[in-house]
């Protein structure tokens, strides 16, 4: 039986060989009624309204009834499917595959043979199949297992008005759950230059079994950006599955020893990695950072080391289970600034072809404006791209059990469909007021290529973090020895508040960073004075050329043992100060055991040594990497450092300033010697958590006069970056500290003591 539940009256038709019956306000027909009942010719004779009386007869609906088809259409049984579910949705008797379109006037259904480019089915959909710009149909009779598809749009063709209909074109599901046609790293083996993207049906039965949102207190975090690829694709990292899932995977053990909460992954979502794939001095370039999205619902197919037909997803579900497990969040690094369907000149396989002038922003005459610089730019503001976004990151939030998002250029998210810049941009109120977004992460890379820049003044409504740029900037600049910056310093390790005042944008808005992708690795932020992009293909014109880094004396590799040292000591200093800088901190994967890019600051082409973790330089650097590990427990142990805790019995001030002597807040040009000291309760609020931070930029030996603690306590040292690290070494004994009341801080040396009972 069939229910037609979309009548509001109870009525009665003549002119219909089977009788229709009412009963609580619905029609009930029986399964085989004739045609003129769904048409025109039924009219109806009488309307009235049912209140409580209870009607006895055979007809009456089962709840559970499969849904029985209604047409066939090339020789597939049909109806009309689920419109309120985008993309393939499986049913019990078949799949629902729904599209909306608002400027299609014809839409039609492909399915293909696995691998196959032509398709052995074509089901167009009929006019009453639409519902407003949506069209929906459930096939009956498919195996998801032995098909792919996709969709053709008709609609008009007027480059000026931006519109890009065409009948031919093979278009890819915006909502498609799993792209097929990359499954191999660098291959388009399933179609060659006449490739196209296809999508499959995913059975999503994955077993989370209890495991739940970490929810992390975001200061707490300890991020650890990285390349999903190029975490472990050299040999050196010893995986069984380099360059994938799995192999990061097997590097949980070793990302728990080192104390980070926290991964934030580079695109992970399908993308393009031959986009403008090329060859320079016989090495051939990828576009390997993943910053051209192909499809936001699938993952990358090409970093699984596995086939996973129609179970797409499950290997990075298995590592995400698994970091949860270990007590590490997973923030995903996404694109919704541009995609890989580019300008004018590039492929048309999605957008373009669904509601180009809906998807991105077009001048007046049709062209594509360029924030992103890579060709094209969404127009997230617009309702419907609105919906995609919010649609796309809820998917991943339910599905993955993401933690939270990276926003690329985010700035791009602020615009309004002509480029201009708006005060509440529609799309960041509507992620940072979502109800399943409401306890995600949200962070954004507050500028865009267009020149919007944003660090300290992005939309927020006290839900959205930034990579604070000027952090970066300003420490660099500091911690390398440049005159006038100490007292900016002092504001950007204290919290930046200057920039986020904590009454409005709280405590966690500054996320603070040194390195990440984009730029110089720390070891070489210390060895090399300009960028070394040859290898790009680009002339070395690409990349920043303002990296504030400083190459300690040599240029690159070099054998001199002073240089080498004081480049240890320098990785030292930015690692204690980004430990001891309040919100949240983020490193680049391989920081921590002094990893080299070989002055290469915009490696995004480079899926080689230039950009893959060398593992052997951690037996090398061992020093640097247990120094990490030792800095990233003193943040844990001391609350004070990351966040204001409870003020401290003792009385002292949460912040304080002692810059050579106690209680001196001035700086002026020549200033290069900071003490700051933090106090206040520990989390457990046992006892007073006070901590001292002194750095010298300076080139020569400082002296730093500690202020006095309350009776019964006395400072001790626990970092001097002069000095080789070793776990368990007694520092204070090779510190020259003067009656607990006075330091000898050697040049260029980060020192850190605590308060502990005397």
């Amino acid at each position: 039986m069939l229910l037609f539940d979309y009548f509001k009256y109870n009525v009665v038709y003549k002119n219909c060989k089977i009788k229709y019956f009412e009963y609580n306000k619905n029609i009930i027909k029986s399964d085989a009624c004739c045609e003129a009942c769904r048409v025109s010719e039924c009219v109806t004779i009488e309307q009235k309204k049912m209140r409580g009386k209870q009607m006895n007869f055979d007809h009456k609906p089962h709840r559970g009834d499969k849904l029985q088809p209604l047409d066939e259409i090339s020789g597939y049984k049909v109806r009309p499917g689920f419109y309120d579910r985008n993309g393939a949705a499986q049913a019990a008797n078949g799949v629902s595959f729904t599209i909306h379109s608002m400027g299609a006037t014809g839409c039609t259904l492909l399915l293909f043979r696995p691998k196959e480019q032509e398709p052995f089915a074509k089901i167009r959909y009929p006019e009453t199949y639409c519902i407003g710009s949506t069209y929906s149909m459930l096939v009956f009779g498919l195996n998801i297992e032995e098909f792919e598809y996709a969709f053709q749009l008709d609609g008009p063709y007027d480059e000026k008005k931006g519109l890009r209909f065409h009948k031919d074109n093979i278009l890819l599901d915006p909502y498609a759950r799993a792209v097929t046609g990359q499954r191999h790293w660098g291959e388009r083996p399933e179609g060659g230059k006449d490739f196209v993207y296809h999508a499959r049906v995913v059975e999503n039965n994955f077993d989370w079994e209890k495991s739940c949102f970490l929810n992390h207190p975001f200061e707490d975090l300890v991020i650890y950006e990285m390349h999903v690829r190029g975490f472990t694709r050299d040999a050196s990292s010893g995986v069984k599955a380099p360059g994938t899932f799995e192999g990061l995977r097997e590097k949980i053990p070793y990302l728990k020893d080192l104390g980070i909460n926290a991964v934030e992954l580079m695109p992970v979502f399908e993308f393009d990695e031959m986009e403008d794939t090329r060859v320079v001095d016989g090495e051939r370039l990828y576009n390997y950072w993943g910053y051209n999205t192909v499809c936001f619902f699938a993952p990358n197919t090409s970093y699984t080391s596995v086939v996973e037909h129609n179970h797409e997803g499950d290997e990075l579900k298995n590592l995400i289970y698994e970091l949860k497990a270990n007590g590490i969040e997973v923030i995903l690094d996404v694109v919704f600034n541009h995609t890989a369907e580019g300008n004018e000149k590039g492929p048309c396989f999605s957008f373009k072809g669904i509601d180009n002038n809906i998807y991105y922003m077009l001048t007046p005459d049709g062209y594509y404006y360029n924030f992103s610089g890579c060709g094209n730019v969404m127009n997230c503001n617009h309702p419907i791209v609105r919906k995609f976004i919010i649609d796309c990151l809820r998917y991943w939030v339910i599905n993955y059990r993401v933690d939270g998002f990276r926003f690329d250029l985010a700035s791009i998210l602020s615009r309004d469909q002509n480029g201009a810049p708006m005060e509440n941009p529609p799309i960041l109120q509507g992620l940072a007021c979502d109800p399943i977004l409401a306890k995600a992460k949200l962070i954004a890379e507050a500028w865009d290529a267009g020149g919007l820049y944003q660090v300290g003044s992005f939309p927020s409504w006290s839900r959205w973090a930034e990579w604070n740029g000027r952090y970066r900037d300003d420490m660099r600049r500091f911690l390398k020895g440049d005159g006038g910056m100490a007292g900016t310093a002092i504001t950007r390790i204290t919290g930046s508040r200057d920039l986020y005042d904590p009454a409005h944008r709280g405590i966690s808005a500054s996320v603070n960073f040194l390195t990440c992708h984009d730029g110089f690795t720390l070891y070489d932020l210390y060895s090399y004075n300009m960028k070394h992009n040859e290898k790009n293909g680009w002339g070395n014109t690409d990349g920043d050329n303002n990296g504030n880094s400083w190459n300690c004396g040599a240029e690159g590799a070099t054998d001199d043992p002073e240089i080498e040292g004081l480049r240890r000591r320098m990785v030292k200093n930015a690692f204690a100060t980004l430990m001891c800088s309040r919100g949240p901190a983020m490193f680049f994967a391989g920081d921590e055991f002094c990893n080299t890019q070989f002055g290469n600051n915009n490696s995004y082409c480079q899926d080689n040594i230039t950009s893959w973790l060398d593992w052997n330089r951690l037996e090398e650097y061992k020093e640097i990497h247990d120094f990490f590990r030792y800095t990233i427990r003193l943040r844990k142990d001391n609350a004070i450092l990351r966040k204001t805790t409870k003020p401290a019995a003792c009385k002292l001030p949460e912040i304080s300033i002692h810059n050579g002597f106690p209680w001196n807040g001035g700086t002026d040009n020549n200033s290069r010697l900071i003490g700051i000291m933090y106090a206040g309760r520990d989390e457990n609020d046992i006892r007073d958590d006070i901590v001292f931070y002194c750095m010298n930029a300076y080139w020569e030996t400082l002296i730093m006069q500690l202020p006095e603690l309350p009776m019964g306590m006395q400072w001790k040292v626990c970092v001097n970056t002069f000095l080789p690290y070793e776990d368990g070494k007694n520092v204070e004994e090779q510190t020259e500290f003067y009656y607990k009341k006075s330091l000898k801080v050697p040049p260029r040396t980060v020192i850190i003591l605590t308060a502990e009972e005397s």
